[in-house]
């Protein structure tokens, strides 16, 4: 091959450098394939595609030097092994969702607020590439019979994928990203999502057994708090965990985790979380802690909680806990059982203890701004007691949202329950002397 006619300036036409990229590309799937790697794992496969390529660019390029030369070699090496153009954001530990919205619209969420990234992909169908390359790992395939996938990466990130014609522009890709290590109560202390003592009250919860909901909108960490909520549970007690998708990482040892299946291409195969809850009943669980509660699985919870099994813990998508509950009615509803709406809400009343509600405010902050107590029934009507609310005071010069954690002054009526098990709060936490 002829060598091109390129500076080593920077920056450059961007378009000599992507003939570049693509002819090393093509190059490398050729030469990776000859060398056998398939085996090796992903960090020993990008040094040999780094080495690989750098041959390649000295024998073809030998003019493409400096700034040049690393910007190719990097792009080509997650073109070959990651995910392409977004795998720098998917590697970042700071972003937490990536969102390509067409081939020269890339948006990325880092400490709760969404930015726009500089990163473009050539066409649309280099988007479809990275697509395939995600969902061919796990046997599944995406086209137009099949236009909606939902997957998961190997660090346990979760990917959605929609296509044509379902969005008429361009495929869509939504990556949310999986934090390896585990979040504690002392970090969402130190986050100001919690304060200590609001955090002393609901360790007590958590060990005097008590049903918790975890209530918030999309994006508000309702699953990183259960998360650090389950660090409270003690390492003696066998605890069964039902996902869709598996994201909590607990810290006990004696933990059984369970995951949905979807159907598969054909239609078969599919194993709802209502029949993994089902099946957890009958493993002998201290504890059942569900990833999120989306379906008719909520009415085999709300049974488990009134049958003996307590101290179980689930997140539900709410605007607020009033929202929570309602939500939990009407997917009981979809059960299937012809049940009457009092009846539902008399078990509700009876199962749930605390609700604790998470809002992402405008600064992309997330704080707990609600606890809330299940009082009972008035009628028909299932009762909420808020027992502490954030109070927002405003907006500092830096774009911070100030505000408060205090406590309503109702003294909730599971105290004496606490002290049952041991637990021994300060009067003042509740306000009792402060704010009544």
């Amino acid at each position: 091959m002829a060598e091109r006619p390129l500076t080593s300036q920077f920056p450059r036409s961007g378009d000599d450098l992507d003939a570049v990229e693509q002819m090393l590309h093509q190059r490398l799937i050729g030469t990776i394939a000859d060398a056998e790697v398939g085996e090796v794992d992903n960090e020993r496969l990008r040094e040999i595609v780094d080495k690989t390529a750098r041959v390649i660019l000295s024998d073809e390029y030998p003019r493409l030097l400096g700034d040049d030369k690393e910007e190719v070699i990097a792009r080509v090496v997650d073109e070959v092994t990651g995910l392409g153009p977004i795998e720098p954001l998917v590697r970042d530990p700071r972003v937490s969702e990536v969102m390509v919205n067409s081939p020269d619209e890339v948006y990325f969420e880092r400490d709760g607020i969404i930015y726009e990234s500089d990163i473009k992909f050539r066409d649309t169908p280099h988007i479809m590439a990275v697509i395939d390359r995600i969902v061919a790992v796990l046997g599944r395939h995406v086209d137009e019979a099949s236009p909606m996938v939902d997957a998961r990466l190997a660090d346990g990130s979760r990917v959605n994928v929609i296509i044509p014609p379902l969005v008429p522009v361009s495929p869509v890709l939504t990556i949310r990203k999986f934090r390896s290590d585990r979040y504690t109560m002392p970090e969402m202390i130190e986050g100001e999502t919690v304060t200590q003592g609001l955090a002393n009250f609901l360790e007590g919860c958590v060990k005097s057994r008590l049903n918790i909901v975890v209530s918030g909108g999309t994006g508000t960490g309702k699953t990183t708090f259960l998360n650090a909520l389950s660090g409270f549970l003690g390492s003696r007690e066998r605890i069964v965990t039902i996902e869709d998708p598996l994201e909590l990482r607990l810290q006990q040892k004696h933990v059984i985790r369970m995951e949905a299946r979807p159907p598969s291409t054909e239609g078969r195969g599919e194993v709802t979380q209502r029949t993994l809850f089902r099946n957890a009943l009958r493993m002998r669980p201290d504890r059942i802690l569900v990833g999120e509660v989306r379906g008719s699985e909520a009415f085999d919870m709300m049974q488990a909680m009134n049958t003996g099994h307590e101290g179980s813990m689930t997140t539900v998508h709410a605007n607020s806990p009033r929202d929570a509950l309602a939500r939990i009615e009407n997917m009981i509803m979809m059960s299937g059982f012809d049940m009457p709406v009092p009846v539902i809400r008399e078990q509700m009343a009876s199962a749930l203890d605390v609700i604790i509600h998470l809002n992402r405010l405008l600064d992309g902050s997330r704080k707990v701004v609600q606890v809330s107590e299940v009082a009972g029934l008035e009628g028909s009507t299932v009762t909420l007691q808020d027992i502490f609310v954030y109070h927002q005071g405003g907006i500092d010069a830096e774009g911070r949202v100030l505000g408060s954690f205090r406590p309503t002054g109702i003294r909730p009526a599971f105290t004496d329950r606490l002290k049952s098990f041991g637990i021994e709060l300060d009067e003042d936490i509740f306000g009792v002397s402060r704010w009544a």
